[in-house]
């Protein structure tokens, strides 16, 4: 009797007493939630005996977990979490909040400071646009609905993972690029214009930053000096505060990438990966979707990293390849959404809003791939040359630095252009108000 077929008839069983515990309930209004604690402890269960059964896969896929962590993700994502947090406590995201509150309110409908959450989830990667939102709704800052639009379309996957990893040491193709991160980012930003009207009959709404009668960098200005006057901590205390908090984030995150690293190399062990891409391929075969690409879908259901490597090396043709590989960038892997979940779970912020807007990214990334596939690829080629140079010294760059470099490079960028933007929209307002 293999080990994989004692964790099938286990988790039978697990799946026969859950049923039976649910029907003795009936309409029983504490049914549910007991039936919720029936579940989960039988998970727990079913896991630990997977341990005790495998104990070298444990431990091998416990080994991945923090060498991904202690290597790349701690050093890369540390500098941004106590950078965000000395940000918000010195008074910035208030000050940006009433700048860009005039792109920020029309175009996604959300208040100004939403454009902080914008410009270090777009420039960073997974989970850090989560812990920002869910720290501006503990500061009442943003709603509840605003809150999840926000958390919705501004988890994105790493500009350097995308570019680097995935095009150049994946795919051995630099040019693929462009279409990868663009309709990676693309396709969130079309959700978060979509998801502008979603809640949109809530009644709450945040303060706003607009003040017709007066000067928008004035009332910036006197935002942030209250912000200051308001802090009461002295300097060390903040960097002290914003360097704990920061560090038992990224511990949490941490035990999340171990954890399901673990759960992937007991799923695999136990068939689980194979069902679920047999699974996927009832609903992507119709449409046009290679077989062989099933297995990396399976995969990055749960872990990015190897979906996309799995994606990469499949015998699929190229553009369903790339295709497999925004799906699975988009919908960013269970690992992530746990992750986000811990982060939000001191708040009010529901995750069934995330969940459901990373099925749309995952879908709008392969449209937006399809489309641009064609068009997008010579056009690269032509541009790679000159660029290849630069992506084989990041390559030579240790991960954490060169994600240091070019994500902070990128973020005053984002900042520069939204800025922009806002005097832009200020000066068609005062036009519009000066003719009518």
């Amino acid at each position: 009797m293999t080990p994989a077929f004692i964790l099938a008839i286990l988790s039978a069983a697990a799946a026969l007493g859950l049923f039976r515990a649910i029907r003795r309930k009936g309409r029983n209004k504490t049914g549910s939630g007991q039936a919720a604690g029936i579940f989960w402890t039988t998970c727990a269960l079913v896991f630990v005996i997977a341990m005790v059964l495998q104990p070298k896969t444990v431990f091998e896929g416990a080994t991945t977990g923090l060498k991904a962590w202690w290597n790349i993700v701690f050093p890369s994502l540390l500098p941004f979490f106590i950078g965000s947090e000395l940000l918000m406590s010195f008074g910035l995201v208030r000050f940006m909040g009433v700048l860009l509150e005039p792109v920020m309110r029309p175009l996604f409908n959300v208040p100004g400071c939403g454009s902080f959450v914008l410009c270090i989830g777009y420039t960073s990667g997974y989970p850090i646009g989560a812990m920002v939102t869910a720290r501006l709704r503990s500061q009442g800052l943003c709603t509840r609905i605003e809150a999840e639009r926000l958390i919705s379309f501004t988890s994105n996957s790493g500009p350097l993972f995308m570019i680097v990893a995935v095009s150049v040491g994946m795919f051995g193709r630099p040019e693929l690029a462009v279409i990868i991160a663009g309709s990676h980012y693309l396709a969130n930003l079309t959700l978060g214009l979509l998801l502008r009207f979603y809640g949109r009959n809530d009644l709450e709404r945040s303060c706003t930053g607009e003040n017709p009668g007066r000067n928008l960098l004035a009332h910036a200005l006197e935002e942030l000096t209250e912000a200051w006057r308001k802090e009461n901590r002295p300097p060390g205390k903040i960097i002290g505060d914003a360097t704990r908090n920061s560090i038992n984030s990224l511990l949490n995150i941490g035990g999340f990438i171990i954890l399901f690293a673990v759960i992937i190399r007991l799923l695999n062990e136990a068939g689980v990966i194979g069902r679920l891409a047999d699974l996927f391929g009832l609903i992507l075969l119709p449409l046009g979707f290679s077989p062989e690409v099933m297995p990396a879908l399976a995969s990055g259901f749960f872990e990015i990293t190897i979906g996309c490597k799995m994606a990469s090396e499949s015998e699929a043709p190229l553009i369903q390849q790339v295709a497999a590989v925004g799906i699975i960038l988009a919908w960013s892997g269970l690992s992530v959404h746990a992750q986000v979940a811990g982060l939000i779970s001191e708040t009010d912020i529901r995750m069934f809003p995330f969940v459901c807007a990373r099925i749309a990214h995952a879908s709008l990334a392969a449209l937006y791939t399809v489309v641009l596939f064609g068009p997008a690829v010579p056009l690269a080629s032509s541009l790679a040359v000159p660029a290849m140079a630069t992506l084989e010294r990041m390559q030579k760059t240790p991960p954490f630095l060169a994600s240091l470099q070019f994500s902070g490079i990128l973020m005053l960028l984002t900042l520069l252009i939204l800025i922009i933007l806002s005097l832009i929209f200020i000066t068609v307002k005062k036009i519009k108000i000066y003719i009518y």
